[in-house]
């Protein structure tokens, strides 16, 4: 009878055979457990380094692509209709307070709704999944708009009843006019106090060589705040000229839009009344 203990068990085996398995799954939980202490500790950095109380499209693009993953859950996205409401919305408020020069509207695109930002200097095309597309100003402006707006937690705010551009003929020549008034009364005072002075000294009235001389100081300083006023003004027209121009490229004839919008030619702007019903309210 052979000796039991001489039968061979397949132990040394099934060790041998088990043992790279083995370190091999202790490596991958190693390298999980070092990705989520990494993960953590640039969700902690970016917490700190951004004031998400206050989180506006300047921080986000700021942001770069790794600290919005670390921080943001990609499952709670808003996606579909409701992002591209939302994003209409909040570029509507953008433009009302002037901070975003564009046009925007609802299209068609490929069967699916899409809105469309447009100025004379470029333009984004925002897709319900996120993604954008574009070119220039237009399409920096609108990116960090869509990022925010799919998150659950921004608000957006009602636009305003007339949130679009202004009319080129509504422009006002330019702001300030009442700093303007104060600046030349108190130019005015400084040239009658400095003619004053010196009208005195040539008279006779006073013999101090100050007078003259403080004379001349007013009479500068008040033909440096005319000259003041006067550069303000010119560069005032001139920014509400160049914005009226901008104005006029955007608003072209009815129907019609920049030749650089990759929109098809029998593509119209969608009303919102055509709009599926329960798009509505979300």
């Amino acid at each position: 009878m052979a000796d039991p203990s001489s039968a061979p068990t397949g132990t040394d085996d099934d060790d041998e055979s088990s043992s790279p398995t083995g370190a091999s799954e202790d490596a991958d939980l190693a390298d999980a457990a070092g990705a989520d202490a990494d993960l953590a500790a640039l969700r902690e950095q970016v917490e700190a380094k951004y004031d998400f109380d206050n989180f506006g499209p300047e921080d986000m693009a700021k942001m770069s692509l790794d600290e919005w993953e670390a921080v943001f859950d990609a499952d709670s996205w808003v996606v579909g209709e409701e992002l591209l409401d939302r994003v209409e919305k909040d570029l509507q408020n953008q433009i009302a307070r002037r901070d975003v020069f564009a046009v925007v509207e609802r299209h068609t695109r490929d069967g699916e709704n899409v809105v469309v930002a447009y100025s004379d200097e470029g333009y984004a095309v925002v897709y319900p999944d996120g993604s954008v597309e574009g070119q220039g100003t237009v399409l920096r402006d609108v990116k960090p708009t869509v990022a925010l707006c799919s998150m659950e937690d921004y608000e957006v705010q009602e636009p305003p009843e007339n949130a679009s551009l202004p009319h080129p003929d509504e422009v006002p020549e330019g702001t300030g006019q009442l700093g303007n008034n104060m600046l030349q009364a108190v130019a005015g005072m400084q040239i009658l106090g400095g003619l004053g002075l010196i009208g005195a000294w040539l008279f006779q009235l006073t013999t101090t060589l100050v007078a003259p001389v403080v004379g001349g100081v007013f009479l500068l300083v008040g033909v440096f705040l005319f000259a003041t006023v006067a550069n303000a003004r010119l560069s005032d027209r001139f920014r509400a000229e160049e914005y009226r121009n901008r104005l006029r490229a955007v608003r072209l004839e009815e129907g019609d839009r920049p030749d650089f919008l990759p929109l098809d030619d029998e593509t119209e702007p969608t009303p919102r009344d055509d709009r599926e019903p329960d798009v509505e309210g979300s």
